[in-house]
This record gives C-alpha cells, sequence and structure tokens, in this order.
C-alpha cells in the first residue's frame, strides 16, 4: 500500500472533466439512445406462448442488463459530483437527466415484467429452465409475482412518469434546503458559518459545552427550515401512501420487506429481542452519565465520547489498521482495502461544501466502487471508513455474476458494512494502549450498538405512525415535533433528558425516494452481522469463504433461505437474534466492570 496516500477521489478516470464531462455527456447521450430502443422493443414484444418463443426475448434480456449497468454507472458518477461539492449547479442539472432516464428505464421494467405477469404457468417453467434463464431464474420469478400486484403497466409507468418531478421532485428539493443550511460556530475568537456535516460533527465534540451551544443553535437552524421540510415529507408520504391505495395495498411495510426481501414475521423477531434486551444499554447509559457528570445523559451526550484516546488517528494510520484487521478475517478483503487506497477510490478531505454523511457507490462497468466521508482523526471516522469498506467488498465479490443478481437489497448491503466496522473496531478495542484508550474505543463500539437498538427504533417508529396519520391528512410541524419526541422516549426506554424533536428535518434518511423505510435494514444488518460474526469467531479463518459464498448469494435469495443455506438459522425465531444479542451484552459487561472504580 502507498506510504503518502491521497485523502480525495479520482473521479477522472471513470469521467474525466467533472460536471462538464464531454465524454460523460456522449455516455448519457449513447445510453438514453439504447434505452428508447430497448422501450420500442419491449413495447413491441407480446408474452411467449411456448418456451421456443422465449428465444425472443434473449437480446432483450442482455439489453436491459447493459442498460441497467450503464445507468448505475452514470448514477453513480453523479452522486459523486453532488456529494463533493453541494454548489455544483451542472451536477445537479446532470442528476435530473440521471433521474429522467431512471423514469424511462423503470417504465421499461414495468412493461417488461408484466409480459412476464402474462406469460402462462407451463411456458413460464420450461423459460427459466432453459439454461441462460436458471442463473437469474429467482430475480425473474420475483418480478413476474411482483407485477401482478401491481397496477396495470400502463397506469404504473404514468406514476413513474409524474413522480420524476412530484415525487422524486421533492426528494430534490429536500436537497436543496439542507444546502442553505449553515450554522455559526465560535472558532479562535471568529464566528464562522458551518454547512450542516460540519455542524453536525460538533454535536458529538469531547467538550461538554461546543456540544450543548451546538445543539441549541443546531435545533434552531433545523426549526428555522422545518416548513419546507415538513411540506416535503408530507408530499413524499402522501404520494406513496396514494400509490399504495391505488395498488390495493393497506400495508405501508409491504414494499420495503419486499425490496429486503425479508418477511414480516423475521422484523419482528428481531424488535422483538432488540425491545427485551434493552435494560442493559440503559444501564451503561446511566453508567455513562455518572462518568461525565450528570444525572441523565442528553440526546449529544449519548454519542460523546469519554476516556482519552492517545491521539487523531491518521489517514494513513487508519488504512494500515483497516488492512491489517480484514486481513486476519479474509486476505481477500484487505487486498480489496488496498486495492480501493491505493487507486484513490476515496474521498475523505475534511473541507466546506461536501455533503454531511457517508456512503459507497458501485461503478459496475468500471468494476470499481468510490467512497465519500469527512475524515477528521476520530475512532469513528476509522469505523465509518471500514463500514464502506465493507460495501465496497460486498460490490466486489459480486463483479462478475449476471447483473441480475447483483441488486441486492439495503439489509443484506448494511450487513457487509457493519461486519467490516465490527471486524475493526473489535480489534481496536483488543490492541489499545492502555486502559483508558481501551474504555474509550469499547464505549464507542457500544454507542454504535445504542444507534441500532435505539436511535434507529426511533426512526422506525416515528415513520411507521407518521404514515399512519398521514392516511388522514397532513401533519403540522408540531406534529411532526411531538411524533419525533414520542418515538425517541419509547426506543431510549424515556433514559435521556433531552431529546431532539426536529431530528426528522435533519435526518437525510427520511427523504430518500429510492427506498421507503430506509431505517429497519440499518439494524438487521447490524445485528445479522453480529449474529454472522459470532459464527466467524467460533469458526476461525475457514470462515471467510463461507462469507464471500453468502454475500454473492445476497442478490438471489430471501434472507430467510440466505441464513438456513449458509448459517444454518432460522431467522423468524429469537435464538439468532439472541446470539448477536449476546455479543453486545459481553461489551456492555466489560465497559460496567472497568468504570465500577470510576464512579
Amino acid at each position: 500500500m502507498n506510504n503518502n496516500l491521497k485523502m480525495t477521489w479520482d473521479l477522472e478516470s471513470v469521467f474525466p472533466g467533472g460536471s462538464s464531462s464531454a465524454e460523460y455527456q456522449t455516455f448519457l447521450d449513447a445510453l438514453e439512445k439504447d434505452l428508447r430502443q430497448l422501450k420500442q422493443d419491449v413495447d413491441a414484444a407480446s408474452a411467449p406462448a411456448s418456451a421456443d418463443d422465449t428465444k425472443a426475448f434473449d437480446a432483450i434480456i442482455d439489453a436491459m442488463g447493459s442498460c441497467i449497468s450503464r445507468l448505475s454507472e452514470g448514477s453513480a458518477f453523479v452522486s459523486c459530483l453532488q456529494a463533493q461539492d453541494q454548489n455544483d449547479k451542472k451536477a445537479v442539472q446532470l442528476s435530473g437527466r440521471i433521474t429522467g432516464l431512471h423514469a424511462l428505464l423503470s417504465t421499461i421494467t414495468t412493461k417488461f415484467d408484466d409480459l412476464l405477469a402474462r406469460t402462462d404457468d407451463d411456458t413460464w417453467k420450461a423459460w427459466m429452465e432453459r439454461e441462460e434463464l436458471r442463473p437469474i431464474a429467482y430475480v425473474m420469478n420475483e418480478s413476474r409475482n411482483q407485477a401482478r400486484e401491481k397496477l396495470s403497466p400502463e397506469l404504473e409507468s404514468l406514476a413513474l412518469d409524474l413522480a420524476v418531478d412530484g415525487y422524486h421532485g421533492w426528494g430534490d428539493h429536500y436537497d436543496t434546503v439542507v444546502s442553505h443550511v449553515k450554522i455559526p460556530f465560535e472558532k479562535d475568537g471568529e464566528t464562522v458559518l458551518l454547512s450542516a456535516g460540519q455542524a453536525h460533527n460538533k454535536l458529538y465534540d469531547a467538550d461538554k459545552e461546543v456540544r450543548d451551544s451546538m445543539f441549541v443553535k443546531w435545533k434552531e437552524a433545523w426549526a428555522d427550515k422545518a416548513d419546507f421540510c415538513g411540506d416535503t415529507l408530507n408530499h413524499l408520504g402522501g404520494f406513496r401512501l396514494k400509490l399504495y391505495e391505488r395498488r390495493g395495498w393497506d400495508e405501508v411495510l409491504k414494499e420495503p420487506l419486499a425490496i429486503n426481501r425479508m418477511s414480516k414475521q423475521t422484523l419482528d423477531a428481531m424488535w422483538g429481542v432488540i425491545q427485551d434486551n434493552k435494560a442493559m444499554l440503559v444501564k451503561y447509559m446511566e453508567r455513562k452519565a455518572k462518568l461525565i457528570g450528570v444525572d441523565k445523559l442528553s440526546w449529544v451526550d449519548v454519542e460523546a465520547p469519554i476516556g482519552k484516546v492517545s491521539s487523531k488517528v491518521s489517514y494513513q494510520e487508519a488504512a494500515e489498521t483497516i488492512v491489517e484487521q480484514f486481513r486476519k478475517f479474509s486476505p481477500k478483503m484487505a487486498v480489496f482495502a488496498e486495492m480501493a487506497f491505493d487507486k484513490s477510490w476515496i474521498e475523505a478531505e475534511d473541507r466546506p461544501g461536501k455533503r454531511p454523511g457517508g456512503f459507497c457507490t458501485s461503478l459496475p462497468v468500471s468494476k470499481a466502487t468510490r467512497i465519500f466521508m469527512t475524515y477528521s482523526g476520530t475512532a469513528s471516522n476509522v469505523s465509518t471508513l471500514a463500514h464502506e469498506l465493507g460495501h465496497g467488498y460486498h460490490q466486489h465479490v459480486m463483479d462478475d455474476l449476471p447483473v441480475f443478481n447483483q441488486n441486492y437489497a439495503m439489509n443484506v448491503a448494511e450487513t457487509a458494512s457493519t461486519l467490516a466496522e465490527m471486524i475493526v473496531s473489535d480489534a481496536m478495542v483488543k490492541k489499545a494502549g492502555d486502559e483508558q484508550e481501551k474504555l474509550a474505543l469499547l464505549e464507542d463500539k457500544i454507542q454504535r450498538s445504542v444507534a441500532f437498538y435505539m436511535n434507529i427504533h426511533a426512526r422506525f417508529l416515528f415513520e411507521t405512525r407518521f404514515y399512519e396519520k398521514r392516511k388522514n391528512g397532513l401533519l403540522s410541524v408540531r406534529e411532526l415535533n411531538e411524533l419525533m419526541e414520542e418515538a425517541q422516549k419509547e426506543a431510549y426506554c424515556d433514559a435521556l433528558s433531552a431529546y431532539e424533536p426536529t431530528f426528522w428535518c435533519s435526518k437525510l434518511h427520511f427523504y430518500i425516494t429510492g427506498v421507503p423505510f430506509y431505517n429497519f435494514p440499518y439494524t438487521f444488518g447490524y445485528m445479522f452481522s453480529t449474529g454472522i460474526y459470532a459464527q466467524a469467531l467460533q469458526e476461525g479463518s475457514g470462515f471467510a469463504d463461507k462469507y464471500d459464498a453468502l454475500l454473492q448469494d445476497t442478490g438471489a435469495m430471501t434472507v430467510e433461505d440466505l441464513a438456513k443455506k449458509h448459517l444454518n438459522a432460522d431467522l423468524t425465531g429469537r435464538d439468532f437474534w439472541q446470539s448477536a444479542s449476546d455479543l453486545l451484552k459481553k461489551d456492555v459487561e466489560e465497559f460496567m466492570s472497568m468504570t465500577e472504580s470510576l464512579v
């Protein structure tokens, strides 16, 4: 690995020239032309009536695969441009074009899926048994079944077309609102204006005064934008509910569960075990409150660091630590991480103008990924970096699969990332230089569990209840604040002294239009990966190949079948989830033991 890693990513090797790239324009023009041709071909096709008829669809399926890959590539590139510079107006325009191409592909897919739905069962069986189709039979069956539960293709296409400037338009509007959030911060006697992403980092500063003063300004800034956010959330919810109503769906979780290829039984089993195991986290939070000298933790104390890590971790050190720990779990994972660092696939520089948060996006044509984050040298940053590299590795092991089998859902995507994060944070705790550092790192690790058990549970409760109430009309800002605070109190077992009622404004996940209910898949990923990690610890080095095989099946199997095949586990019962919770229990017990004498 290079000894002098760059903290900015290389986008030039994808399309030179950034948002003014002539090569990118040519790429989009060719893609649009091919999509329009594909639309003509699909429109002209009729459902096959015999096994022989199905051969005519081979070229259509190949063309669809090519368009899907290229649209993913184009979409990933423009999301990188927007993330690295929120003021790149050309990137915003390109994003609008990408949204239009996605709508066109969705229209084609809707018509194609309708042809699948109208194929008689005997012809269908013969079709799926053809050698060329067998590898993607699961995804084809899934598409056929889902098409049978939707509106006519004409109405679905109309809804998709209207969604570009309606549903997705509101999602884009939210991004514009966030780009205008500027929060004042005193630094060396001067007042500087921070972006939402920069200000968010200050909420978890080691200095309680900094946290508390920023929390006040943070809430004021979002309260100022709450009317805009409230309109946006109400209209996103209204669009989705109306579409579900027209399809005859009365359960708001129907679509997110189908997208995540999991059953309600599995979701309920997971939340049930989490709810039953929260008491240990309440004890941990009570102990943490004593350690930082308060009666009860406030919202911004939950993720505040305690103890001291000897120093900031440089980006170079973080990279070396991650590669070293990945290698202990899986040499292939380490080789991938080294490649990502050496080829400058990661944007980590701490500078103004970047969007908040972190992500990993795949470039299927280039067989590469790009990772976005803002790195400032904390233990949490190291974990985020490992997390995003976990996403990248997941895509990497799927690069050579049929494109249709690479479409894995968020819950299993978050499994790969969280496992990578766990490998690194676990190792950092074990190799800490002294007791103080070990305590700080252990506590950082437990904090993330609190996020999955409580923070994300609050988001899930809020969103579930928001949709129920939204069926009866628009919700006011006051109602949304109340709903958010109620959900937080319930999810945190009323263990905090202050909550964050405007959290529904500042959390991007409520406004993402690509995936509904962008919350429970995170907790699933955390719990599923913890259960996998528990098994990996038992089985040792031989587990790495089993893990790769599991990842490769994530795009072509329900999570229940995935767990049964690769782990011999039943996700609809409690045992697997409890085994995951038991690992967290060990961390909490160690934390309580280490801090006994400090209070």
